[in-house]
């Protein structure tokens, strides 16, 4: 199991952050513009954990050795039943530096746009805070 996941499914927020490198490009589903930075990509996921419900991994896919690797979901938000990758490559330090996650169907893009959109002044707080431990 790839350590993303498993901090990730722990619900784990430390050991997510210290899997993230510091210049990490994190691109949303609903958004063009790629947020940068281990700060905001901590607060986005936290959000992100608030938000979805019934989380879980269902399919993981690249060699445990490689750079690049795809990790299938599903989650609801509201009543919406959605279905996302999360694509990871990793540094040479085996750190997250790139995140790029891909929801489907739309309406369920669209629920969880619109809910994330509600944690916004939280995540922007959250990333303004000092780093955990």
């Amino acid at each position: 199991m790839h350590p993303f996941r498993a901090a990730v499914e722990a619900r784990d927020v430390e050991a997510l952050d210290a899997l993230l490198a510091e210049d990490v490009v994190f691109t949303s589903p609903a958004v063009f513009k790629p947020y940068r930075g281990r700060a905001i990509t901590s607060a986005i996921l936290r959000g992100v954990m608030r938000v979805f419900e019934d989380f879980r991994y269902v399919r993981e896919i690249g060699a445990p050795d490689a750079s690049d690797h795809a990790l299938v979901f599903t989650a609801r938000v509201g009543d919406r039943e959605i279905t996302g990758c999360d694509f990871l490559h990793l540094d040479e330090e085996g750190r997250v530096d790139e995140l790029m996650v891909m929801v489907r169907p739309l309406s369920g893009l669209q629920a969880l746009a619109e809910a994330m959109g509600a944690q916004f002044d939280r995540i922007a707080q959250e990333a303004q805070a000092p780093a955990h431990g």
